[in-house]
């Protein structure tokens, strides 16, 4: 699944098209293309922030982009039980829910 430049547009460009604008523009198309980390470096804070602060809605569209930037799964689950002792068991046992779901859904 290559990033769509437009996804936030798409998504929510009807209701709040200044959020839209900001996250395609300024999130994904500036922040998220700077230099200095690389997508998959990325991928593992964005994914441990989301975790850490048990935002599960978020979270699948980040476990397949963090996919989409090297990360095997066998590595989100490592990352997921690594933080189950720094964001607390409950928010790796929800992540780890969530993955489940997503590798479901995406199973031939």
């Amino acid at each position: 699944m290559a990033h769509d430049p437009h996804y936030a547009r798409k998504s929510i460009g009807d209701i709040a098209p200044k959020l839209a604008d900001l996250t395609d523009e300024v999130l994904f198309a500036d922040v998220w293309s700077r230099k200095e980390l690389g997508p998959r470096e990325r991928s593992i804070a964005t994914v441990a922030a989301l975790i850490a602060l048990n935002r599960t809605e978020q979270l699948p569209f980040h476990l397949d982009r963090a996919r989409d930037n090297g990360l095997a799964d066998e590595e989100l689950i490592e990352l997921i039980t690594h933080l189950a002792f720094y964001a607390g068991w409950p928010c790796a046992f929800s992540a780890i829910g969530v993955l489940r779901k997503i590798r479901a859904e995406r199973a031939p």
